[in-house]
């Protein structure tokens, strides 16, 4: 059927029809808008990361970037949480439905490197805060084996984040799916 990917003899609707009735688009309009927050949601916790990427020097070090390294980190985490609430929502009222999308092994292989980062993200979430009081205590400023280390694990994130929307562009083409 045109619009529908996928081999399934239980193919869905032609809802993607220019043709289609008004009432049978609105799934289409729901999808586009869900895709569109997904993908923004997405892109700020890139964005994010890479802030804390970028600050995460000891060449540029300082009670400033402490400060701000926390202030990214948050928003960091703000940004996942939107991450995995829009992406539920796909899965709940999108097109395809949960039975669908909670079926795909690819699907599986994004939520579980999702947690996977999420899990890795806690250790320099934790140095921040830490970084961040004993700056307000006394100006201490972390190590640079510390900064070193803690810049490490947040590449280590980044990299495994771009994994993400390639498993998504499989999983979206039909590549893999059931």
């Amino acid at each position: 059927m045109i619009g529908w990917r996928g081999n399934s003899p239980r193919a869905a609707p032609d809802l993607f029809a220019p043709h289609a009735h008004p009432a049978e688009r609105k799934p289409v309009t729901t999808e586009a808008l869900l895709a569109y927050a997904h993908i923004m949601a997405f892109l700020m916790a890139a964005t994010f990361l890479a802030s804390e990427t970028a600050l995460c020097r000891k060449e540029w070090m300082n009670a400033a970037a402490v400060e701000r390294l926390a202030r990214v980190d948050m928003l960091y985490g703000i940004s996942a949480l939107l991450v995995l609430a829009t992406g539920l929502a796909r899965t709940w009222w999108g097109v395809k439905g949960g039975a669908w999308y909670w079926s795909q092994p690819l699907l599986h292989a994004k939520v579980t490197l999702f947690v996977v980062i999420g899990l890795m993200s806690i250790v320099p979430t934790m140095r921040f805060l830490r970084w961040r009081r004993a700056v307000r205590a006394g100006g201490a400023l972390p190590s640079d084996d510390q900064v070193r280390s803690t810049r490490r694990l947040v590449m280590i994130e980044a990299h495994l984040l771009a994994l993400i929307p390639l498993l998504a562009v499989f999983l979206a083409r039909g590549v893999g799916t059931r």
